[in-house]
């Protein structure tokens, strides 16, 4: 029976959609990173976010400076509660029960501070701080002159700083949002990627690709399972997208919501051109071997580059993201769909570059989606011993 070809990838598509979207892995790995995702999200809402926040007791004469502690803390962007404790020892107690977080006693000249383990380094910083100008303020007064007025000259004296940009106070949630997308895209097309170059050497192992080329031509049959593999991979990346935007959005974690939606729509236009620049190779690279034993041979090559990518790409981005290095990396088409999505998010990707990545991705997968077509129809009925790659694309 003779199909169309259109027909013929449409149902090798949907054979490799149903089957794998129905495995227990694809489900159980799913909620697995779900919630990983969530556990951080919640650590990182939590934990994290408690840095920012202490309760202080105050005992004796230092309930006087409760207030400037308070102050001072909020001009840094820290929130501290502060109590009066009735005496050292229950202010004890419930440091060693976790109900205060720093004791203070003492005088406000000879601060003394009791801790569980360790002092935040900004409250040492501001009780420092405090401690100080009392002594000051003392001195100042012994000398017959007006502490307040005194430290209003001094402060006068500041820096005067100038920008060439102005602030970016999102930049931290845009860089983060790039890393992720950066991991998502990589995960995605790695992970999919070789299973397209396994399902091809376990079809010609099983001898199945011999029935299955009785109906469809060769490149219909490699086309419909990188199609269909890569919708199962899509899948997975916009549950774990839409999930995680929610978890992050009712978690506090994320504000930049705007940001991140357009950052996951790009990302599923850079994960399908990603994922068929790579696919056709694991493709072709799996219909050299006969054998699962043999595959890791000839898929590692392919993978250590879509890894070098990663890696390179994820570690210039987060020590440099607005450097040459980076901005080269991401212009060449084996590490553009891994790179640029992460670069657009942080928001320093010209228009023109995005447009160049964009056209010299597509060049590159056409014409590796050729060469691997080509491979793939010369290797993909051969059996025995492995295949050189001379040898499959003379055919």
């Amino acid at each position: 029976m003779t199909v169309s070809p259109w027909k013929a990838i449409t149902l090798v598509a949907k054979r490799e959609l149903n089957t794998r979207l129905r495995t227990r892995s694809f489900v159980v790995g799913t909620v697995v990173i779900l919630v990983a995702l969530g556990g951080y999200l919640l650590l990182q809402a939590n934990l994290f976010g408690g840095t920012n926040k202490a309760k202080v007791g105050f005992t004796g004469q230092t309930t006087a400076i409760a207030g400037q502690l308070r102050t001072a803390a909020a001009q840094v962007g820290k929130e501290v509660q502060t109590s009066v404790v009735p005496g050292q020892g229950q202010g004890q107690a419930e440091v060693a029960s976790g109900d205060l977080d720093v004791l203070v006693s003492g005088n406000a000249a000879d601060l003394h501070v009791l801790v569980k383990s360790d002092l935040d380094p900004q409250l040492r910083a501001l009780l420092n701080g405090i401690s100080r100008q009392q002594v000051l303020n003392a001195k100042l007064l012994e000398g017959d002159l007006d502490p307040a007025q005194v430290m209003r000259e001094v402060d006068s004296a500041q820096v005067t700083v100038s920008t060439v940009e102005p602030p970016d106070p999102g930049r931290g949630q845009r860089l983060a949002i790039g890393l992720i997308t950066v991991f998502l895209l990589f995960f995605g097309i790695q992970t999919y990627g070789a299973f397209v170059a396994q399902g091809v050497v376990e079809e010609k192992a099983s001898r199945v690709v011999e029935l299955l080329l009785s109906t469809v031509r060769p490149w219909q049959l490699m086309l419909g399972k990188v199609l269909g593999l890569g919708l199962v991979g899509l899948v997975q990346i916009v549950i774990l997208a839409a999930v995680g935007l929610t978890m992050a959005r009712s978690t506090g974690v994320l504000t930049l919501s705007g940001v991140a939606t357009g950052t996951v729509l790009w990302g599923v236009v850079w994960y399908v051109l990603g994922f068929f620049l790579y696919a056709t190779v694991y493709a072709a690279a799996g219909s050299l071997v006969s054998r699962q034993e043999d595959a890791a041979s000839v898929i590692t090559p392919v993978t250590m580059v879509l890894t070098m990518g990663f890696v390179v790409g994820f570690n210039v981005m987060v020590q440099n993201p607005d450097g040459g290095t980076t901005r080269v990396l991401s212009l060449i088409p084996l590490f553009s769909p891994i790179l640029m999505p992460g670069r657009m998010a942080l928001g320093n990707a010209a228009g023109w570059e995005v447009v160049a990545s964009l056209a010299l991705t597509l060049a590159l997968g056409s014409l590796l989606t050729w060469v691997g077509s080509r491979i793939y129809r010369n290797a993909v009925l051969h059996t025995g011993s492995r295949l050189k790659l001379a040898a499959a694309l003379r055919g």
